[in-house]
């Protein structure tokens, strides 16, 4: 694509993009890796931002530099000994996780903010996009670059319904992340039913979103049917929304489910796991499995493995609980008590092959490069000159 420095010429110009991100290897970067590989092919100069290691001096996963700090700046110094409090104090300890998670995950956005925005120089970027809550404060430093911020999901209810907020911590922290979400230039969330959720109960506006829905890219090669249906969970295992518990016990309801991901589940959940796996394992399955807990984030939420296994045709088995699930073709809901049944209906060839065509047409509908088109749009209507914000 030809750069060109004027606007209302009718062509595109290349424009200079930041992302930050924390790039995990696995759901979170998915996203924004996403992000930028759309916008390069369409001719911009796209930089990604990994703050997952920011206070370490490395970031190389078992390095002796990702256990020690990574700068003797004060602000440096001080995320790492943030960091190690939060270890200390809030992931085993039950009261401090209740008690003590507030303070950590305040002290945590306002630091990253203050070092990204010496570190970053966004005034040198025509769009600045932000992947994570706990580095979103950069985007309230004031700069001439336009911003949006992508929410994965409504932080406070996350952190809250984990078990790391006190019910006075929530209304602070939640009247806080209010007054944030409003405040952005633009405001996605990492699917359409969060923005939902955070005008209904947070009683935001929604005046400045720019909905940028989770998408997949369809495979190559579809599943195909086969009976007994083998069942595929890909996923975390660590999180406390994933409700590993009802995975063990659909697993005792029927046999052929198979389970991937990390870390490595307890031994005595008797689980059939089959280690990590890049989602392309998915085409030797027929069904896709979401379990989730019933809290009310959940309940109204979205699960980034939805769309892995749609874009390989699976039906996807959902608890009943979750709503909008009319976003989602393809979806099967399940009750613990009506498992057996369902799977049994999906080993019925005609009604899979019916599911698994509405999954594999809804993974169509979500291509990434239709779920992004709205940072196109945003990009090739922005003005050249901005006036500059002030945080």
């Amino acid at each position: 694509m030809n750069a060109v420095t004027a606007q209302g010429s009718g062509t595109s110009r290349t424009r200079r993009v930041l992302i930050v991100a924390q790039l995990d290897g696995y759901a979170n970067s998915v996203k924004p890796l996403a992000i930028a590989r759309f916008l390069r092919e369409r001719g911009h100069d796209v930089r990604v931002v990994d703050t997952g290691c920011l206070a370490r001096a490395s970031s190389t996963p078992g390095s002796l530099g990702r256990m020690l700090p990574g700068s003797l700046r004060p602000t440096r110094l001080t995320l790492y000994a943030n960091d190690v409090a939060s270890k200390l104090l809030t992931r085993r300890w039950s009261f401090g996780r209740r008690h003590l998670s507030y303070y950590v995950l305040l002290a945590d956005h306002r630091l990253r903010r203050r070092i990204l925005a010496d570190q970053l120089e966004l005034d040198d970027y025509d769009l600045v996009i932000c992947e994570t809550p706990y580095d979103a404060g950069v985007l309230t430093t004031g700069t001439s670059a336009e911003t949006v911020y992508d929410c994965p999901n409504p932080w406070a209810d996350e952190v809250f319904y984990e078990g790391r907020l006190t019910g006075r911590q929530h209304r602070r922290f939640r009247g806080r992340e209010k007054r944030f979400l409003e405040d952005m230039e633009h405001l996605s969330f990492s699917w359409e039913s969060y923005g939902r959720y955070a005008k209904e109960y947070y009683g935001i506006s929604g005046r400045n979103f720019l909905q940028l829905n989770w998408g997949c890219t369809p495979a190559a090669e579809r599943s195909r049917f086969a009976d007994p249906p083998r069942v595929a969970y890909l996923g975390s295992l660590s999180s406390r929304f994933i409700d590993v518990p009802l995975l063990a016990r659909l697993s005792r309801r029927y046999p052929h489910i198979h389970v991937y991901g990390g870390p490595p589940p307890d031994p005595r959940l008797g689980l059939d796991y089959r280690g990590y796996a890049s989602p392309d394992v998915l085409r030797q399955y027929q069904v896709g499995l979401i379990t989730c807990t019933r809290d009310l984030l959940r309940r109204e939420g979205f699960s980034a493995k939805h769309l892995h296994y749609l874009a390989h045709g699976l039906p996807v088995l959902v608890p009943g609980w979750r709503r909008h699930l009319d976003l989602l073709s393809g979806s099967v809901p399940y009750t613990e008590e009506s498992f057996a049944s369902v799977i049994d209906g999906l080993s019925d060839r005609a009604w899979w092959q019916q599911v698994s065509d509405e999954a594999y047409e809804q993974a169509r509908r979500l291509d990434w490069n239709r779920t992004l088109e709205p940072l196109e749009r945003l990009l090739d209507g922005r003005p050249q000159v901005r006036v500059r914000r002030q945080g």
